[in-house]
């Protein structure tokens, strides 16, 4: 079978997406997510956390992500919601616990230990360099 052929039994084998509902689904939830760390930040604010709001909204949703997906819930939800999870701060919770419990069988440092930054590792290294690289930039400019 030729790499043409393949690629045509897979479009025809394919389920199609229903793209108008997922969207639908990813601005609900990713909305949700938002609408639910303002309303955090002013809970918040008037509880007189002042200037410590807006950090106490994302370890917040950064922990009820990590709560979620440790009780199997956030997966659910992401599978029908898409990138409506992932975009906010919770996608990136979900993205150092995920691994963290996948491999905790495999102990606690050559498992828990080297696996939580899988994905997230490039992440930050490649987020550090821009924000490097970008710092030089006004340094040198401004």
């Amino acid at each position: 079978m030729s790499n043409q052929e393949y690629q045509q039994y897979v479009a025809a084998m394919a389920k199609p997406s229903p793209m108008g509902k997922n969207l639908v689904w990813a601005f609900l939830v990713g909305g949700g997510i938002c609408a639910m760390g303002q309303g955090l930040s002013t809970l918040y604010e008037r509880w007189g956390a002042g200037e410590n709001a807006l950090p106490l909204v994302s370890l917040t949703l950064v922990f009820l992500a990590a709560l979620l997906t440790g009780l199997g819930v956030f997966d659910d939800i992401a599978r029908k919601a898409g990138a409506g999870t992932l975009v906010p701060i919770t996608g990136f919770s979900n993205a150092m616990v995920s691994p963290a419990l996948e491999f905790q069988s495999e102990g606690r440092i050559t498992g828990t230990g080297a696996k939580i930054f899988t994905v997230a590792g490039p992440v930050l290294a490649y987020g550090v360099f821009a924000s490097v690289v970008y710092g030089c930039y006004l340094m040198l400019i401004l």
